[in-house]
Order: structure tokens, then C-alpha cells, then sequence
């Protein structure tokens, strides 16, 4: 399939590489360094329509297709993983699952201003025993009438600190098990939440990941997302258009170290001429090159698919399983290509490669893509 991209996709993708370039990457050292999170960053993202990018217009949104955000998070995921993280939980797991499910009320209340950036939002599914395994909620709603009486822990939420709104999937009826799951919307200061310590992680270190705790937490029957339910089907709805957004993020750290590496094997010399004449170093080049492409295609058939309305959750976990992996292996070979300068601070690809280790991890391992992916081969 050949992508000719159109002249409003071509100005996002133009205007998501010249914000990047010139607001994030000066401080993009020292809040990693510093767990810094990027608040006035992300809050000129919001302005630029970033954090609300498929939404539509008369819900505060861009209205853009899933391609052009694609291209968007590729461009910025670049220059800083934990900015793009926290655009892909709001715009891939908050705003698409309240837009696609969520009332007009529950719309015109959290989505409008999630969808301009106003706010923030958190998607809250794993525990402390309910990762990959996301049947397993041991976190509770009981149904109490008019509310729901809400208890229990989530663990590794993004935006933990920083969301205003969270959706919040929690067990109401034991018995039924992953049908008897919902998803509700939870605000920031309802009375029993409370918000745990920053986690202290390898990577994306600029976005604030918390335990989030929960202890008899009044939440109204109108805040539940769909028919009484409907929160496990809803999760994995979410989370399927989830995977493009991290698979565009980690193209773009794949990306954004395979031309660091470029750039650099230019410019270093050794035994008399620069290092990208040395075929040890060209054939790096080469095959960090053919990966990122093949990722690249991987992730917009997927973007594509979910514009056109098709079927795209096995080609959503075929692009995050492969450009996940592409990242991880692009960026220690360009690690490898810098040398010892590659292992310090000030030429970036140290942290692009502890930023791609996550993106194997969050919104379903690997290991969960392979089963996804081979569930729909084999039926």
C-alpha cells in the first residue's frame, strides 16, 4: 500500500517536527534528568490542538484522522517520549473512548475540555495483580442505588498526578466475572481518592506515574461509561486504538535515534575517515533504515484501517509489537554507533533507548500482542 499523504496531514506532521524541535527539545535533558513534568509543554500542546486531535469540532476537537496523528506522535516522540505518552493517553484511551461510548452529558462535561487541552485525563486498568491479566480487577464498585462506592489500588497510571479526569475500570459483579466490569469517571479530589508517589522509572521520565488509591469513593451511576458491563469490552476497545498510538511513539524514538546516528557517523572520524564509510557502521544504517520502514507501514495500514472503519486490531498489535521492538533495537545500535558519547547525557540517545524499553511494556507486553495476533490468525 502506498501512503500519499494529504496536504493538511503533510502541515500537521510540518507542525507537530517544528514544535517539537523548538519548544521541547531544549529542556528535554533536564527534565528527564529532574522527572520534571512538562506542564507549560504540555499545556502549549493543548493550545495547538495536540491533546484532542480526532475529536470531533463541536466537542472542542481537531477533528483529524487517525494518520495525521499518527505522524504527529511520531514527530514529537522524537525529540520526547514522555510528552508523547501523555498526548496518546489523552487522545487514544480518554478522549476516543468518551467520544465513542460516553453520553452527551458525560461529553459535554469531561470530553470538551479534555478534548482542548484545558485538562488532562488517565487511563486506570492495571493493579498490583492485574496487569496483562486484565480480567483480574480486584478493584471494586458496588453498586450502592444512585452510586457506586468505589475501592481499591491502581497501579502505573500515567498522568497519575497531573489528570483531572480518570477512567477508572473496576469489578461491580464478582460472580460475572469480565462481564461484570465497568468503567467509571472518576475527578480528581472526590473524597477517598488519593494519588500515591511518583514511581522513580528507567525511562519516560517526565510523565508522572503514580499508584492511585481508592477507599470508599462515592462515584454517581451517571458517571459509568456504556450499559451496566460494558467496562471490560470497553477497555479492550480502548486499548486496541491505544496501540497505534504507541507504536507511532515508538516509531518515532526508533526514528528519532537512527537519525541522531546518522547525523553523528557524518561527523566522527576514525582511522582517517568518517565512521559511516566504514561498512560496519553502513550496514548499522542500512538495516536500522529497513526496520523503521517496515514499522513505519505497519503503523499507518493500522491508522489507516481505523479511518476507513475496518477491522484493525491484529494490524494495531502487529505495528506495536514490531516498531516497539524496532526501538528498542534501533536505539542501542545507535548507542553503539556513538561509542562512548552514546552512553552520556548531552547527545540524547542514552535516554531515547531507556524510552523505548517501555513502549514493549505499557498498553499490552509483547507478549500480549502475540497472542492477539495469533488469535486471529488461527481463527
Amino acid at each position: 500500500m502506498f501512503f500519499d499523504f494529504s496536504e493538511e496531514q503533510l502541515m500537521i506532521q510540518k507542525a507537530a517536527r517544528e514544535f517539537a524541535q523548538n519548544e521541547l527539545k531544549s529542556g528535554v535533558i533536564e527534565r528527564d534528568e529532574h522527572q520534571k513534568f512538562p506542564k507549560d509543554e504540555v499545556k502549549k500542546m493543548g493550545e495547538l490542538g495536540f491533546l484532542g486531535m480526532m475529536v470531533d469540532p463541536k466537542y472542542g476537537g481537531g477533528g483529524m484522522d487517525t494518520v495525521s496523528y499518527a505522524l504527529a506522535m511520531e514527530e514529537i516522540s522524537k525529540i520526547d517520549a514522555s510528552c508523547s505518552v501523555i498526548m496518546s493517553v489523552n487522545n487514544s484511551l480518554v478522549c476516543w473512548g468518551l467520544e465513542k461510548y460516553g453520553t452527551e452529558e458525560q461529553k459535554q462535561k469531561y470530553l470538551v475540555p479534555l478534548a482542548k487541552g484545558e485538562i488532562i485525563g488517565a487511563f486506570c486498568l492495571s493493579e498490583p495483580e492485574a496487569g496483562s491479566d486484565a480480567t483480574s480487577q480486584r478493584t471494586t464498585a458496588i453498586d450502592k442505588g444512585d452510586y457506586y462506592e468505589l475501592n481499591g489500588t491502581k497501579n502505573w497510571i500515567t498522568n497519575g498526578n497531573s489528570a483531572s479526569v480518570y477512567l477508572v475500570i473496576a469489578q461491580t459483579n464478582i460472580e460475572a466475572g469480565h462481564r461484570g466490569i465497568n468503567c467509571l469517571i472518576v475527578e480528581k479530589g472526590m473524597p477517598g481518592f488519593e494519588v500515591g508517589p511518583k514511581e522513580n522509572k528507567m525511562g519516560i521520565r517526565a510523565s508522572d506515574t503514580h499508584s492511585l488509591m481508592f477507599n470508599n469513593v462515592k462515584v454517581p451511576k451517571s458517571n459509568r461509561i456504556g450499559e451496566d458491563g460494558f467496562g471490560f469490552k470497553f477497555a479492550m476497545k480502548v486499548l486496541s486504538g491505544g496501540r497505534i498510538g504507541i507504536a507511532s511513539q515508538a516509531l518515532g524514538i526508533a526514528s528519532g535515534a537512527y537519525e541522531l546516528a546518522l547525523q553523528y557517523s557524518k561527523e566522527r572520524k576514525a582511522f582517517g575517515k568518517e565512521i559511516s564509510k566504514h561498512q560496519a557502521i553502513q550496514f548499522k544504517l542500512a538495516d536500522m533504515a529497513t526496520r523503521i520502514e517496515a514499522a513505519r507501514l505497519l503503523v499507518l495500514r493500522a491508522a489507516w484501517l481505523k479511518d476507513q472503519h475496518l477491522p484493525f486490531d491484529k494490524e494495531s498489535a502487529m505495528a506495536k509489537v514490531f516498531a516497539s521492538e524496532t526501538a528498542m533495537w534501533v536505539s542501542i545500535e545507535a548507542v553503539q554507533i556513538h561509542g562512548g558519547y552514546g552512553y552520556v547525557k548531552e547527545y540524547h540517545v542514552e535516554r531515547l533507548m531507556r524510552d523505548a524499553k517501555i513502549t514493549q511494556i505499557y498498553e499490552g507486553t509483547s507478549e500480549v500482542q502475540r497472542i492477539v495476533i495469533s488469535r486471529q490468525v488461527l481463527s
